[in-house]
């Protein structure tokens, strides 16, 4: 077990959006905690999410189900749009957001814990659920953020499973994401496998 995670915390899979250097906005999937009434991110080093968070010290968190944008993220397609809204910086597709302000750092070579209270927190639109298919983009795309860390063997196997679900209940959205990630774990294979010829 993490030294962060905890038996008793849920973990929510979001869309955090930061501020660049040069005040482009960064959109990246990540699952936070709640913790003692803070909010609990914990960015892998290196992470362009954790330099902003750390310059800028402030965040918004989407919550989303057009699940396009957690795989797209992770395969290189950020170009959503995205509305700053007296600072927070919100999704086309978001069904509510909080503006957070980093409070607490505890550093970590690997993994540092950073804090943040919530200035402001609003609903846009109703949550309706994640359908089936859904779901499954989303557990497929946090295997992909982790494709450094697991074997190929683990990854093929849980996107097999995942798949019966995609082909039963996916819409346009989930195939399209699906096929996104689908390609980014290919194309980590076809790595693999030239550098172990080489």
């Amino acid at each position: 077990m993490s030294t962060i995670d905890k038996k008793s915390e849920k973990i929510n899979e979001i869309i955090l959006i930061t501020e660049c250097e040069d005040g482009t906005p960064h959109i990246a999937p990540f699952g936070i905690r709640e913790r003692d009434g803070l909010i609990l991110i914990a960015p892998f080093r290196p992470s362009t999410s954790l330099d902003n968070l750390l310059s800028g010290r402030r965040a918004t968190v989407n919550a989303t189900d057009d699940v396009r944008v957690f795989a797209g993220a992770l395969t290189g397609r950020r170009n959503w749009l995205v509305e700053d809204r007296v600072g927070a910086l919100i999704l086309q597709s978001t069904l509510s957001y909080q503006s957070l302000k980093l409070e607490k750092v505890e550093d970590d070579v690997q993994r540092p814990k950073l804090y943040f209270s919530k200035l402001k927190e609003e609903m846009l639109k109703p949550f309706q659920g994640f359908n089936r298919a859904q779901a499954a983009v989303v557990e497929l795309s946090v295997l992909v953020s982790r494709l450094h860390m697991l074997s190929i063997e683990k990854i093929t196997s849980e996107m097999e499973y995942l798949s019966i679900t995609i082909k039963k209940t996916a819409s346009d959205n989930e195939l399209e994401a699906w096929s996104w990630l689908v390609e980014a774990v290919e194309n980590h294979r076809t790595q693999l496998l030239g550098n172990n010829i080489a």
